[in-house]
């Protein structure tokens, strides 16, 4: 390492320790003096700033810990009044528990909790998480506590310094002398996850420019800035996260995708990250899953009407059902919810994914993987003799993995899939396209959900406009159907927004219009209009205009996400 990232790592670590300072500044616990002071001596001696506080008599160890755990917003506990699992602590090795002060306290289901007399340092957390293979969530303990359990629990002594004042030597020199901008990367990461799941992200985009590090938050399916980073914390940040998702961190000149199993309070999350080359360094991209996550139809925005016709199609024995739409526009969330609907004890439901999103339970879930030949097709053939009742295949891709879906879906399978279309008539064609046969199709595709998601008008704010304040204008001759409009002011529960949330928008062809649609294939159009007018079905902008006129959603909305010429 250069003198000159020595020097930026250095300033980085103190930023970050800013913030515990403040903290005991705000409490009375510290003056400004001694904050100051201890800034620069964390400075010159390369130590953290609690370190620097309690060495300097500036603050206790015990004062150290109730700051940054309020910080963490992590529960401080007496360790001398708890009963622990000896067998547990155990199972971890001793010289790790001793490196970064963390002592297992017990396991419940697939989470196992922790204390730690160090909030910031998350290395020993990673090794938990890696060795047990668990969630791990953390409690704040008094670091002596720790040691005097470890000691019993072992049943030795070892020589430390005085407790409160850091590690041993021996521990210290175990440890590898990049540990405070290790340490900075990781408090970095952390409040940028927390930050970004607090408000309600799906996805964190990790950008570098020339100068600074943009970060931004994807809300309700649109991007929204985050906090700006300095360039300099852009190498420490960025192989901390690749650490976390186990990737190569030797490797910046070819994209790569990895995984971390988090956790922030009481949510476990499972985060997809990807990471991409650009002129200016490798960009990152993180999809954010909660495995707390519940599924239910009830929850997806379907009218009373809609939710009827829809169990009617995902509780027939067999056939083939297709949900259409964008990337983005919720598929996989209503097949998943389609799937929890009819789940039960009786029925064998398996799932071929590219990824698996999200874990269902009684649900057999695969992920493809191409690479060691588990394709769609090879998977859907192997599913077949797995004696399966209903069958999720991610995604029609090719003509192969169609017909074998349709074929099943013929022979006394229920089988769900996507296809990206623009309306639920457009599956049609598209089968055709791919070189299905039409009197396949006819014979086995018992119904087509196209869908797009539209942001709900935050509750808070909600105010009712004109239609002219609401720029009804611009849907055109669908205008006059709309009497009743809102909008969101943009609130602090809202972010500014006006929105909170999301829900569907839906457009459901049945059966028998699907069969009309195939025989007419070279105008699917015609047949379209001809259902409407018959009341055969329901376009899909009627049902955004409806939850218009409802004030669930906007005009803007519907323009966005739904209306086309």
């Amino acid at each position: 390492m250069t003198t000159q990232e020595q020097g930026s790592n250095q300033r980085l670590a103190v930023s970050v320790g800013r913030l515990l300072g403040e903290s005991l500044l705000s409490d009375g616990v510290i003056t400004r003096e001694q904050l100051d002071q201890a800034l620069r001596e964390a400075k010159a001696r390369k130590e953290l700033l609690g370190q620097a506080l309690v060495r300097l008599g500036s603050a206790t160890a015990d004062q150290i810990l109730w700051a940054l755990a309020r910080q963490a917003g992590v529960e401080v506990i007496n360790l001398e009044s708890m009963s622990l699992d000896t067998d547990l602590v155990r199972s971890f090795p001793e010289s790790l528990l001793r490196m970064y002060r963390v002592l297992p306290l017990k396991r419940e289901g697939h989470t196992l909790t922790a204390a730690t007399s160090d909030i910031g340092n998350l290395a020993g957390v990673d090794e938990l998480r890696r060795l047990s293979n668990l969630f791990v969530t953390l409690v704040a303990a008094a670091e002596d506590q720790i040691f005097k359990e470890l000691d019993r629990i072992f049943g030795k002594i070892i020589e430390r310094s005085v407790a409160g004042s850091g590690p041993s030597e021996a521990e210290r020199s175990a440890r590898p002398d990049s540990q405070v901008e290790d340490r900075s990367a990781t408090l970095i990461v952390e409040q940028l996850l927390r930050k970004a799941i607090q408000e309600g992200a799906s996805d964190i985009h990790i950008e570098p420019a020339e100068t600074k590090i943009v970060t931004r938050f994807r809300h309700d399916g649109l991007l929204r800035s985050g906090p700006t980073l300095s360039r300099a914390m852009f190498s420490s940040v960025l192989t901390r996260i690749k650490i976390l998702a186990n990737l190569n961190i030797a490797e910046n000149r070819l994209p790569q995708d990895g995984r971390i199993l988090h956790q922030i309070d009481d949510r476990r999350l499972d985060l997809r990250v990807s990471v991409f080359p650009t002129i200016h360094g490798e960009n990152v991209a993180i999809r954010v899953l909660d495995k707390t996550r519940s599924f239910g139809l009830d929850t997806l925005g379907m009218s009373a009407a809609e939710l009827v016709a829809f169990r009617r199609c995902i509780t027939r024995p067999h056939g083939l059902f297709l949900v259409t739409g964008p990337t983005g526009s919720g598929k996989t969330t209503t097949l998943y919810s389609a799937l929890a609907e009819i789940n039960s004890v009786e029925r064998n439901i398996v799932t071929l994914e590219d990824p698996v999103e999200y874990e269902l339970p009684g649900v057999r879930q695969t992920q493809i993987n191409p690479r060691s030949g588990l394709t769609f097709v090879v998977g859907l053939r192997a599913l077949l003799r797995q004696d399966p009742d209903v069958i999720l295949v991610g995604e029609m891709r090719d003509v192969e993995t169609a017909e074998i879906a349709i074929r099943s879906a013929m022979t006394g399978h229920l089988v769900f899939s996507t296809l990206h279309t623009n309306d639920a008539l457009g599956a049609i064609p598209r089968l055709l396209d791919m070189g299905v046969p039409a009197y396949l199709i006819s014979s086995s595709l018992v119904g087509v959900l196209a869908q797009r998601l539209v942001r709900v008008i935050c509750p808070h704010c909600k105010a009712r406009v004109t239609p002219e304040q609401a720029g009804v204008g611009r849907l055109g001759e669908m205008a006059s159907r709309v009497s009743a409009t809102f909008i969101g002011k943009g609130c602090a529960s809202c972010n500014g927004t006006g929105y909170r949330g999301r829900l569907g928008v839906f457009e459901l062809v049945s059966q028998e219009l699907l069969r009309q649609a195939t025989a007419a294939a070279s105008n699917p159009e015609t047949v379209k209009r001809a259902a409407i007018e018959k009341h055969a079905m329901v376009p899909m902008l009627d049902h955004a205009l409806a939850k218009v006129e409802a004030g669930i959603t906007s005009v803007d909305e519907v323009v966005r996400a739904v209306f086309t010429e």
